[in-house]
């Protein structure tokens, strides 16, 4: 079913939900709004996340430790005692009937107890602080075993080639199999699928569950999402949704993921979500991920869509007895809507890791939502029993699905690693492989022969981004001399990431710019734009030859200097760490000074820079002027999203949730800075009192505003003159810009991110354009059609202010952002921008200036 634009642009901005389902039949949903019902990705409502201590969010960024997962020196099971979590009665899974939090640690414990073919373990922590468990469930094996098959795993990806002639090689592995559940939180019947699997398995005396466990090995998340289980929400603590961070990482339980992908190169996932009456079971429409094997990849997973589907319906639930619709397979069903486009979603991300057949798997019955507080007591178990058994059916039918094609799903992510390895072409996908493939399923990219990664924006952008592949276990290398590609010459130290490897396609999906696929789908599910190579402010250049002297690097090389020369010294903000040391800095109570763009330190806290310099890897360089506007730690009072707070957190500013009601309640501005508008504050809806607490604190204060709200918090509140232009509220992704030498555009990357994009017209005297959108394109990589009426498409964008800044007639400095600098924190280069405007407006105004 095609969404019209208009309609999808609606449902991208305000709560859709999935028909919910009573006892009778009702008609079931369109498969193309998958979940868009469960909250959205881009909202008007201020972020509901208490308040952290700055220091917290810091420790959840991506630098974080890498997440241990897998032993492969000890043998199985492995009878670890999980540690157990107090009672919590507020825990919202038990109102439908289900394990809470709690209740998850002593089953493992009981199970694990009762034979030798389960194993349970911690493998992390939320962001909460609560713990992630990873169930195996195996035959017994012997610590050498265990240990051949770890060999086996590394033949397949690191030696794919011979791993493919050794005929005995599939005969003697154990297939890899990996179930996620309750990724979302209030989409909790995975959990308790998973936890009945794994009882049956343990137990069972069946001799094919016996041949099963001798040829498999079973892997269960058992809640990814533990802070939003026990909330009865869709996000973690952080708030954010995690089906969106994969090739971000922002957060822990993600990671956690990762590593799970990493250590057991699982040949088939399943990821189990809800809720869509009948039952989705992916795979699905166009359009298509192009650094797949899709070849591969299509068939598996239609195969074993097709098995999930008849188990579920198998079952004999029915729409007039029961409310429950047959199940529904997009790639069939549907025309567009439910793509595997993007990797942000954990089925989509695990083929990079040799997943040759991934779902999602919406389950029918709604009992979140409204129908959480208003339904009964006993239809929303009856709702989640139903659940829990198609769940569970669904890992059945996958788990057969693997024992009776174990030998080809094998030889088949191994034909994956080789092709990377080979460096063979992006492979075009015969029409009809699979039943209704067609021209328009058909989606090819082209590998350069290698990345080259340099500091020429930032050194610590790039080290990021080196250490981001690395964790993503994409191979980087480290040139020993200077050498040329392309007619570039690049220096010694230079990174190099040879598309010749067995995981090129997460390499490339993350590094190249990426497509404009507006014209070939009206509708797309999520983001279609996105590229580390653009927006992580690193140096990243796709060469078509290769001819380099490097080593492997497991991290990269320190970045940060400081130079001997006596005197001031100037921290250009152009990278986030640039950032997180200042922001150091300035805690400290350095006497800092701020000058088009820059942070001056002055001599006598040398000691003070080379400490963050080292710690954060930042390059300070001799200062020209010790002059400045004396600048102290920014203070803001943010009404945003999750994933801007989450940000702002990350970045070291100090920062306090508000929101109309927040302000109305009455709010003391003393301790603030600078507002940050971009979510749940409306100015005309301030009572009398809020809104003369604002206007004086407008007096003294900045503002920085993001995106629709912003927009009409600047013009009801009369700050900058300035009419902000809407495009289609469905439009994502990559953009050329062109940067002023303004206070916050200068220095800036040459591309930016939107979503529900924005430009400014009407400019006012007291204006200046600090970033407009580029009269080529302006999109690189994304979605971004007009509006039905023809206008809010790219065309109308060309040339266009994307982001102002002025001082208003109060005095008060303001920045307007009609791009997306902090969309679910992954833009990395694009946060200095915001950090500039921060510094700026807080130090024009005097506001900050305290000492």
């Amino acid at each position: 079913m095609r969404l019209p634009p208009a309609l999808l642009a609606a449902l991208l901005l305000i709560p859709l939900v999935p028909q919910a389902v009573s006892a009778g039949p009702v008609a079931p949903p369109s498969p193309a709004v998958r979940d868009f019902g469960n909250g959205p990705e881009r909202n008007e409502v201020a972020a509901d996340v208490p308040e952290r201590a700055d220091a917290l969010a810091a420790t959840q960024s991506e630098q974080a430790e890498r997440p241990g997962t897998l032993s492969h020196e000890r043998g199985y099971p492995r009878r670890t005692r999980l540690p157990v979590p107090p009672e919590n009665p507020a825990d919202a899974s038990i109102k439908l009937g289900l394990v809470p939090h709690h209740g998850i640690a002593p089953r493992l414990n009981d199970l694990q107890q009762r034979g030798d073919r389960v194993s349970a373990q911690v493998i992390g922590h939320s962001y909460g602080g609560r713990d992630l468990y990873l169930v195996t469930v195996t035959a017994p094996e012997s610590a050498a075993e265990t240990r051949e098959q770890e060999r086996i795993r590394e033949r397949i990806e690191n030696d794919p080639a011979a791993a493919a002639r050794d005929r005995k090689l599939v005969k003697r592995y154990k297939a890899p199999v990996f179930v996620n559940a309750n990724i979302h939180g209030n989409e909790w019947e995975g959990t308790d699928a998973a936890l009945r699997v794994i009882e049956e398995l343990a137990t069972s005396k069946d001799p094919r569950i016996a041949d099963l466990l001798a040829r498999t090995r079973l892997y269960f998340n058992i809640t990814a999402n533990p802070d939003g289980r026990v909330n009865g929400v869709r996000q973690n603590g952080a708030g954010f949704d995690l089906n969106r961070d994969f090739v971000t990482a922002s957060q822990p339980e993600v990671r956690a993921m990762r590593q799970i992908m990493i250590d057991a190169q699982p040949v088939t996932m399943i990821d189990l979500h809800g809720y869509v009456n009948g039952t989705l079971i992916e795979p699905t429409t166009p359009p298509h991920g192009a650094n797949y094997e899709y070849d591969l990849f299509i068939q598996n997973t239609y195969a074993n869509g097709l098995g999930m589907e008849a188990a579920v319906n198998g079952l004999g639930y029915t729409a007039e007895k029961d409310g429950v619709y047959p199940a529904q397979i997009p790639f069939r069903d549907s025309a567009e809507g439910w793509d595997d486009w993007p990797p942000i979603f954990t089925p989509q991300y695990a083929p990079f890791h040799g997943a040759v057949a991934a779902h999602t798997v919406e389950i029918p019955l709604r009992v979140n939502g409204s129908d959480y507080t208003q339904q009964p007591v006993e239809e929303l178990r009856r709702r989640s029993a139903i659940n829990t058994d198609v769940a569970a059916a669904a890992i059945r039918a996958t788990y057969a699905f693997v024992r009776d094609r174990h030998d080809r799903l094998i030889a088949d992510q191994i034909e994956v690693f080789r092709r990377g390895a080979a460096g063979e072409p992006s492979r075009t996908v015969p029409l009809g492989i699979v039943p209704g493939f067609g021209p328009e399923d058909v989606y090819t990219t082209t590998f350069p022969r290698a990345y080259v990664i340099t500091g020429r924006r930032s050194q610590a952008a790039a080290a990021r981004l080196v250490d981001h592949l690395i964790a993503n276990d994409v191979r980087v290398e480290r040139a020993r001399h200077a050498f040329r590609a392309d007619g570039r010459t690049y220096p010694a130290g230079s990174y190099v990431v040879d598309m010749r490897q067995p995981k090129r396609g997460l390499a490339n999906v993350m590094l190249e710019a990426g497509a404009d696929i507006s014209p070939r789908v009206d509708a797309m599910y999520d983001i279609s734009g996105w590229s580390h190579g653009l927006l992580w402010g690193a140096g990243v250049d796709g060469v078509t030859s290769l001819r380099v002297q490097a080593d492997p690097v497991k991290t990269a090389a320190p970045t940060g200097s400081v130079p001997r020369t006596p005197g001031a010294l100037a921290l250009k903000v152009s990278d986030a760490k640039d950032v997180l040391a200042l922001n150091d800095l300035l805690a400290q109570g350095t006497a800092v000074t701020w000058a088009d763009g820059a942070a001056v330190v002055p001599a006598s806290a040398r000691a003070a820079a080379r400490a963050v310099s080292e710690r954060y890897g930042v390059v300070l360089t001799p200062a020209g002027t010790a002059s400045g506007v004396p600048l102290s730690r920014v203070r803001i009072a943010a009404a945003a999203s999750a994933d801007e707070l989450f940000t702002l957190r990350e970045l070291g500013f100090a920062v306090t949730p508000v929101s109309t009601a927040v302000l109305n309640a009455g709010y003391d501005w003393s301790g603030t800075d600078v507002l940050f508008v971009s979510s749940g504050l409306s100015y005309t809806a301030l009572n009398p009192a809020a809104k003369a607490a604002l206007d004086a604190f407008l007096t003294t204060g900045g503002v920085i505003t993001r995106g629709g709200t912003g927009a009409t918090f600047n013009a009801a509140a009369g700050l900058l003159t300035a009419t902000a232009v809407a495009g289609r509220g469905d439009a994502n992704g990559v953009v050329r810009v062109l940067s002023t030498g303004g206070q916050v555009g200068g220095g800036s990357p040459d591309h930016s991110f939107v979503y529900s994009p924005r430009w400014f017209t009407g400019l006012g005297p007291e204006v200046t354009v600090e970033q407009s959108y580029a009269a080529e394109g302006p999109l690189v990589s994304g979605h971004w059609r007009p509006d039905a009426d023809g206008t809010g498409g790219q065309d109308a964008a060309r040339g266009q202010a994307a982001v102002v800044s002025g001082r208003d007639e109060r005095g008060a400095a303001v920045v307007l952002f009609g791009t997306e600098p902090m969309f679910r924190n992954h833009p990395k280069g694009l946060f200095p921008q915001v950090a500039r405007a921060l510094y700026w407006a807080s130090s024009v105004t005097g506001a900050a200036v305290k000492g």
